[in-house]
C-alpha cells in the first residue's frame, strides 16, 4: 500500500481543508515513518503551510503513534517504538494522516504510562505554555492573569503557574469557570462581562504583576489589568500593541528545545504534577468537526482525533 487518507489544504489561495488520498511519504536518512494513532487539533493548524510545497498538502502539527520505518542515520529510535512528535511546517506534510514522516529531532518516546491521546495533546500546547511561563518569569507569591484560561494552553498555564506558587486569575466563558478552579485558578471572570476588569482590580488592588494573553485580539484589554511596571506576554502574535506607562508587552519566545520541553512535561504528568485537559476525543471521520470546535475558541482543554484504521473508509 502506497496511498493513504489525509486531511489536506487543497490550495494556497484558500483555506479549504478536504479529506483526500495522497502518497505515503518517503523518509530520508534522518527521519522515521510513524503510523499515526492520534493527533492534536489546534486553531492554527489549517494555516501552518511551509513555502514551496505541493498541494494537496496534509496539515497537522502534533501527534503520537508507532514507528514503522527508520532512516539509516537514526540511532535513538527503532521500529515499534511508541512516540510523541511534532510535525509542524514539515515539507512532506503534517500528521492529519495515516502516516507521517518526522525528523528524529522532533520525536520523544511515549511513556509507558501515557496513552496516545494524552501524548498527541501535548506538543503544541505544552511547549507554548512552558515558553510563556519562561517568558513571563514570575516568582512564588506573584500574581498572574491569563486571558483565555480554559483552552489547551491556558489549562496547562494555570497548573504550571500555581505549581510555582503564583496566584492565578483567568478568563473564560462561565460554563468553563469550574474547570479552571479545579486546575488551581483563584479567580475566574467572563471576558464578555462589562465589569471583568473591575473584578480583577478588586482582586489585586493595583492590578496584577503580569498577564498572558492567549486569545487573539485581547492584548489591548489585558494591559488594563496589569499594574504599572508589569508585563504582558502575547501568545497569538496578532496584537500590535506598544508598551506603555511602564508596562512591557512581549511576544512569547520560542527558544526551548522540543525534546527538552517534552521530557519536562511528560515527567511532570507521570509524577502527577500536572494533567492534560482533553475536551473531546473525535474519530478520524469527525476531524473537521474537531477543527471547527477548536477554531470557535470555546473548547475546554484540547481536542484530539483518535485514529482507528479499521474504521477509515
Amino acid at each position: 500500500m502506497d496511498r493513504m487518507k489525509a486531511f489536506a489544504r487543497t490550495s494556497r489561495s484558500n483555506l479549504e481543508v478536504k479529506l483526500v488520498e495522497v502518497n505515503i511519504p518517503n523518509i530520508n536518512e534522518n527521519e522515521v515513518l510513524v503510523d499515526v494513532e492520534a493527533f492534536g487539533v489546534g486553531s492554527h493548524d489549517r494555516f501552518f503551510i511551509p513555502e514551496d510545497v505541493d498541494f494537496p498538502y496534509p496539515i497537522g502539527t502534533e501527534g503520537s503513534g508507532e514507528i514503522v520505518k527508520v532512516g539509516s542515520n537514526v540511532t535513538d529510535f527503532k521500529i515499534n517504538d511508541k512516540v510523541i512528535f511534532s510535525s509542524s511546517l514539515q515539507p512532506k506534510g503534517g500528521c492529519w494522516t495515516e502516516y507521517v514522516a518526522v525528523s528524529e529531532k522532533s520525536l520523544v518516546r511515549l511513556p509507558e504510562t501515557m496513552d496516545v491521546t494524552t501524548g498527541a495533546a501535548l506538543p503544541v500546547a505544552g511547549k507554548t505554555a512552558l515558553e510563556a511561563i519562561r517568558t513571563i518569569n514570575l516568582n512564588a507569591g506573584d500574581n498572574l492573569f491569563i486571558s483565555g484560561g480554559s483552552g489547551a494552553i491556558g489549562s496547562l498555564l494555570i497548573q504550571l503557574a500555581t505549581n510555582k506558587g503564583i496566584h492565578v486569575a483567568a478568563s473564560a466563558s462561565p460554563k468553563n469557570h469550574q474547570h479552571m478552579y479545579d486546575l488551581g485558578c483563584e479567580l475566574a471572570v467572563d471576558y464578555n462581562s462589562s465589569n471583568w476588569k473591575d473584578t480583577i482590580k478588586a482582586w489585586m488592588d493595583k492590578g496584577v504583576n503580569a498577564a498572558i494573553s492567549i486569545l487573539p485580539g485581547t492584548v489591548k484589554d489585558t494591559v488594563d489589568v496589569v499594574n504599572d511596571n508589569g508585563k504582558v506576554v502575547a501568545i497569538s502574535g496578532d496584537d500590535q500593541v506598544k508598551s506603555t506607562h511602564g508596562k512591557v508587552i512581549k511576544q512569547v519566545t520560542h527558544e526551548l528545545d522540543f525534546k527538552q520541553a517534552m521530557h519536562q512535561l511528560t515527567e511532570a504528568i507521570t509524577n502527577h504534577e500536572i494533567k492534560i485537559a482533553i475536551d473531546t476525543i473525535y474519530s478520524f471521520d469527525e476531524t473537521m468537526i474537531a477543527l471547527e470546535k477548536t477554531e470557535s475558541m470555546h473548547a475546554k482543554g484540547k481536542s484530539v482525533v483518535l485514529i482507528q484504521k479499521n474504521l477509515i473508509s
